[in-house]
């Protein structure tokens, strides 16, 4: 089951699987907390930082 949640007024994309866990979209998360207008690339700059 996909899933859109809603946070500040900005989608997050959440998926549900077979073992009662939620995924979500970590590049809408980053969006969301941190205004970026690339959150793409902030995200894989923090995955080069081992953060």
């Amino acid at each position: 089951m996909s899933d859109i949640k809603l946070f500040n007024h900005k989608q997050i994309r959440s998926v549900w699987n077979e073992e009662e866990q939620w995924y979500f979209s970590i590049v809408d998360v980053v969006e969301v907390l941190t205004d970026s207008p690339t959150p793409r690339q902030y995200w894989g700059k923090l995955k080069k930082k081992g953060i």
